[in-house]
């Protein structure tokens, strides 16, 4: 389960992730969508996932949240599984560079209840507050409307299209490159 709550926002919580989240990103890797974003071509079990939780999530020059839904009473520290409800992901590489690149992944089950926008909001806000970023980057697969919108709705630009970039689903599609400034973001 998601550890201590880092930022609160109206209807959700940005929790930190930790390795008993490994099942519930092990979802993420079986989404080919999503699993672009940490460079992968495929799916990985759950002992991968804690691997990667170790080596690359708790890694100082990454951060990473786990957007919740906590009921009423839930700790602000280690919730129990019946306490709060994991409803994104959000992934932020190299936060010590000018320019970390943001993934984003909402279950499937979770998708169109306006939790996308709202976990880029705080990870963005706890991102400015917290690291010398100049600006924040991110790549979507051609098609991933869900997150597409959500990278949209918070004042992310299109920076460009690299074609035929990426082979998924038996086709090449499109990767999308989208910014943010930290001057586009402080003026909202």
């Amino acid at each position: 389960m998601p550890g201590p709550i880092l930022e609160v926002g109206d209807d959700l919580v940005l929790r930190t992730v930790e390795r008993e989240d490994a099942a519930f990103l092990q979802r993420l890797f079986t989404d080919p969508h999503a699993r672009l974003g940490f460079h992968e071509r495929s799916h990985k079990n759950e002992n991968e996932v804690e691997e990667l939780i170790e080596e690359q999530i708790e890694d100082d020059s990454n951060a990473a949240y786990v957007a919740c839904v906590d009921e009423a009473d839930a700790p602000w520290e280690h919730p129990e599984e019946d306490d709060t409800t994991p409803v994104a992901f959000v992934y932020a590489g190299h936060v010590d560079r000018d320019r970390p690149n943001l993934v984003l992944w909402v279950p499937p089950e979770h998708r169109g209840d306006g939790h996308a926008k709202a976990a880029l909001e705080l990870s963005l806000e706890g991102l400015f507050r917290t690291y010398d970023a100049h600006s924040v980057g991110a790549s979507v697969l051609e098609g991933d409307d869900t997150t597409r919108e959500a990278f949209d709705a918070v004042g992310f630009t299109d920076e460009g299209r690299g074609r035929e970039l990426v082979f998924v689903d038996g086709e090449y599609r499109d990767l999308l490159q989208f910014g943010l400034l930290r001057e586009e973001w402080e003026d909202d």
